[in-house]
């Protein structure tokens, strides 16, 4: 039998999905597990968001659309970032894509060349490195350090960019650490590559789950030549509608295209419809009130935490995480994830997948359940706590 590509080997397999399974089966045999654990809201998409797929659907829309996407959504995605941001961009620089991976192949693919070298700040979301991997990139995976609450400061980036340094990719809402990027953080790191003609691409797919009380902020507003990642799954709750985009500068429209016309085709036809429709100005409201429960249940979960003792290096400005360190538990976070799975039917994920300084002593919390449930879920790890 031939042997399969050496490049499937870079890839690593996700501990959470281990997590998942093992709390699939304790479901399977009637527990009630609580999901801290997967990076998925509960909210279902907005009924208005789904009838408008519906009245697609029945209107026969569904053929091939242009590579980059319907022209009526660029443009939709043109106008929400006037509105929400502030800024003025061509429609034909938003480019859509089946999710945020394919928008990260496409931005990756565009800007870095086999063999040069990607940073990565972490903890961070584990397909950026393996995706690279796939694209033979060279990633140089550096710890932030949780002492500053995951800062990336110019210090940072003085200590580890390397002469060899093509881009660097950072995340703002970030996974796992929910760590918000100011307006002066952003333009610090969009100096410092103008300044050595390196790609800034910044992953804005949590942006608008931002609970700091100030508005959040795009690096468009600051730059033309950064690439921004983002996604319709997160904000606007369509995880499962596989639809992201990501915007380019304008001497890079034209590859682009041609690149989607070979790796995709075209995105879903009915998801650009829903898509749409989830970006009138009329659901703003509904967004609105879905961040504020986000909010409020991040103050449960994080009071929660604190008095249980665990260490929150930062409050968790933005997405729906914490990022926890559990030292004070004494267990490694796989052993401790696994355990509280087993014995208290809490599923949460074990930081090794993020990277980073020392992961094992850290684990990600999702607060993507209502606030009575986050309580119930405090209280069965004050037991497991206990008992240790």
């Amino acid at each position: 039998m031939p042997a399969l590509a050496q490049r499937e080997q870079q890839v690593a397999a996700f501990q959470v999905m281990h997590i998942l399974g093992a709390a699939h089966a304790l479901m399977a045999q009637g527990h009630d597990v609580i999901h801290l654990e997967v990076g998925e809201p509960d909210f279902p998409t907005p009924e208005r968001v789904v009838a408008a797929a519906q009245t697609a659907l029945s209107e026969g829309r569904t053929f091939y659309t242009p590579s980059t996407g319907i022209p009526d959504l660029q443009t939709a995605l043109a106008a929400s970032y006037q509105r929400r941001y502030g800024v003025q961009i061509a429609p034909e620089r938003f480019i859509l894509t089946p999710g945020a991976s394919g928008a990260l192949q496409v931005v990756l693919s565009l800007t870095l060349d086999a063999n040069q070298t990607l940073l990565l700040p972490e903890p961070g979301y584990p397909c950026n490195r393996q995706i690279a991997a796939l694209l033979n990139i060279n990633t140089h995976c550096a710890p932030l350090p949780a002492h500053t609450g995951f800062s990336l400061t110019t210090d940072w980036l003085a200590e580890h960019w390397a002469a060899d340094t093509r881009a660097l990719l950072v995340a703002s809402p970030a996974n796992p650490t929910g760590k918000v990027l100011a307006r002066n953080e952003l333009d610090a790191l969009h100096q410092w590559c103008a300044t050595r003609d390196a790609h800034l691409i910044v992953d804005e797919i949590y942006q608008g789950l931002d609970y700091s009380g100030s508005r959040s902020h795009s690096i468009l507003e600051l730059s033309d030549d950064a690439w921004v990642i983002n996604s319709f799954s997160k904000y606007y709750g369509m995880t499962g509608w596989r639809l992201g985009w990501c915007v380019v500068p304008e001497h890079a429209v034209d590859a682009a295209n041609r690149l989607c016309q070979n790796l995709f085709l075209a995105p879903p036809t009915v998801s650009q419809y829903a898509a749409l429709r989830a970006l009138q100005p009329d659901m703003d409201a509904e967004y609105a009130e879905r961040v504020a429960a986000f909010a409020e249940r991040r103050d449960c979960l994080y009071a929660g935490l604190a008095e249980l003792g665990f260490g929150l290096p930062n409050d968790g400005q933005g997405a729906f995480y914490l990022y926890a360190d559990i030292r004070h538990t004494g267990l490694d976070a796989l052993t401790f994830c696994e355990r509280l799975l087993a014995e208290q039917y809490v599923a949460v994920t074990p930081g090794d997948d993020f990277g980073g300084e020392n992961p094992s002593h850290f684990v990600r919390f999702a607060y993507t359940c209502e606030p009575e449930r986050l309580r119930t879920a405090l209280g069965r790890i004050a037991q497991f706590v206990s008992g240790l």
